[in-house]
């Protein structure tokens, strides 16, 4: 029995999402992600002024006449959602977990995506391949995406990207538009973020709260690695500890930011304390602009 202050926030997270979706970007996922290629519809006898390479050799020979294939625009898109389900995704300080905004990211960007006729799936993981979701159409199987979200109880505590990158590319045969949530506390992913983006478009969306970049003012600051369970003590009396703590965790950031850059992927950022809308409407403008 899911417990009544988490059925809270499903709901919570899927009313808001909806309405963003249908008053804030209404019609801007539908701009920027798109079908590709084409798909075989028809046959029909041949007319003057047809293209004779369109000619269906097999079907006129069979028939006697002339007949050619009719192909139609493929619209349909697949948007693949791979979910950080590492322990490191708990933290949050003012504004809730991260966890908590990558729901809210995924919520939206699946709400977008069955609007505009698409199958969303999903893909949990920590350091191992915790749950895969097949892709499919419906406001129900967005409702069950939020859900299992907050309920689901994965294995590992850790983070392997590169994994879960290896993973999709095994199983996704068709194209889709992969967006990796996650506050990318991990290495080694950069080979698998190229060979993966061969195939599909790859977006990440960097979850990362403000808190985790800076010491208390003063004190004496015991930390707990959610992931290693390690545990380490810090003297924020020392300016310089306090220097040295902002710049190793401003480095590890700026490195995620070069890893996407060398991939050529596109990564959003989104800090706990920003709103999830407009942030997603930024980065569609900006798409948006870039293919016109």
């Amino acid at each position: 029995m899911i417990p009544a202050h988490i059925i809270k926030k499903i709901k919570r997270v899927h009313i808001k999402s909806r309405r963003t979706v249908n008053s804030i970007m209404a019609g801007q996922y539908k701009s920027v992600f798109r079908g590709s290629g084409i798909e075989f519809e028809e046959v029909r006898e041949y007319s003057p002024g047809d293209d004779v390479k369109t000619l269906d050799w097999k079907v006129s020979a069979r028939l006697g006449k002339p007949f050619i294939k009719l192909y139609k625009e493929e619209r349909e898109s697949i948007v693949m959602l791979l979910i950080d389900m590492s322990a490191s995704l708990k933290f949050g300080t003012q504004f809730g977990s991260k966890l908590e905004r990558a729901a809210e990211v995924a919520s939206v960007l699946a709400f977008n995506a069955i609007r505009n006729n698409d199958k969303v799936g999903v893909l949990f993981f920590t350091d191992q391949v915790e749950k895969y979701i097949p892709p499919k159409k419906g406001s129900s199987h967005i409702w069950r995406v939020i859900k299992e979200i907050f309920t689901f109880s994965p294995r590992g505590e850790k983070t392997d990207i590169a994994l879960a990158l290896d993973y999709l590319a095994k199983i996704s045969k068709k194209r889709s538009f992969v967006f990796v949530l996650s506050d990318f506390l991990d290495t080694g992913y950069l080979q698998n973020l190229r060979t993966l983006g061969q195939k599909h478009e790859i977006i990440g969306v960097m979850i990362h709260d403000k808190g985790a970049y800076q010491l208390p003012v003063k004190g004496l600051v015991t930390f707990r690695d959610f992931e290693t369970k390690r545990q380490i003590v810090f003297d924020a009396f020392s300016n310089q500890t306090q220097k040295k703590f902002s710049k190793i965790k401003l480095e590890a950031h700026k490195k995620t930011l070069g890893i996407f850059s060398k991939a050529r992927s596109d990564l959003i950022e989104l800090e706990t304390g920003a709103s999830v809308s407009d942030t997603l409407l930024r980065y569609f403008k900006l798409r948006e602009k870039r293919i016109r």
